[in-house]
């Protein structure tokens, strides 16, 4: 009798022990991202994905006891990924829109992405209306083009938009003296002109902005609420900032 009771006590003291050590387990959430939109989230010469909101995205994790597994996605169906739980969060320069408030829910915004002019640093160009007469350029299909399309009077008063294949080629162009000017989305410009320190200049005037945020599924409220009370603790600490500028070369977080 007294080995039976042993043994139950030791069968429980073993149960007991392995339902310790799961719930000290951190639980483990999958980012969707898109590999290939630096510096938000990209493959490095290590073949390792880093990039801003990858480094916000591990911090948050942290602060929060979170395993990550950062999971590349085919970003014209992230949506899909996201609601058949093949991924738990779309965390990669994700725009919010009123359309994708219908299937998806979002933290509030953490970046502001704007349309900005980037000007070589001895430019006379001051401002949008010093455009005027000048040569502009931007990438072909990107959403620079559009916000430029979207003022129809100062394109008009360009003497010629100019289409490039990526933003290296037109900046390069601006470098020589074959554009005046450049369009291009903030995190993207900020992200290659800090990489040459004094040779350009953002101008104040910009085309316009989009709001950057964390997807999520619509019945995943509590991991919703937790990770904007993160983020907000992230922005007020100065944490947020100081990822912007180590990428940016700037602070450029909402």
């Amino acid at each position: 009798m007294k080995k039976m009771l042993s043994l139950v006590m030791v069968t429980l003291l073993a149960m007991l022990l392995v339902a310790g050590c799961g719930t000290t387990a951190k639980k483990k959430i999958v980012v969707g991202l898109d590999d290939n939109f630096p510096p938000m989230g990209f493959r490095n010469d290590k073949n390792e994905i880093v990039g801003f909101d990858v480094d916000m995205a591990k911090e948050a994790g942290k602060r929060l006891g979170l395993e990550l597994e950062f999971k590349p996605i085919d970003w014209n169906s992230k949506e899909a990924e996201l609601n058949g739980k093949r991924v738990d969060v779309l965390w990669n320069g994700l725009t919010i829109t009123e359309k994708r408030k219908e299937n998806i829910s979002f933290t509030s915004p953490y970046m502001e992405n704007r349309q900005i002019i980037v000007v070589n640093a001895n430019s006379t160009i001051k401002n949008k209306a010093d455009l005027s007469g000048k040569v502009v350029g931007a990438q072909d299909g990107s959403s620079s083009i559009e916000a430029i399309e979207g003022e129809g009077q100062t394109m008009k008063s360009f003497k010629e938009l100019k289409k490039y294949g990526d933003n290296v080629a037109a900046l390069m162009d601006l470098k020589v003296g074959r554009l005046d000017a450049v369009v291009v989305d903030e995190v993207v410009g900020r992200y290659y002109i800090a990489k040459k320190p004094g040779e350009y200049i953002v101008l104040n005037d910009n085309f316009g902005s989009e709001e950057y945020g964390v997807g999520l599924r619509k019945d995943d409220k509590e991991l919703l609420e937790k990770l904007q009370k993160t983020l907000a603790e992230m922005k007020k600490d100065g944490t947020s900032a100081k990822i912007s500028k180590e990428w940016f070369g700037a602070e450029i977080v909402k």
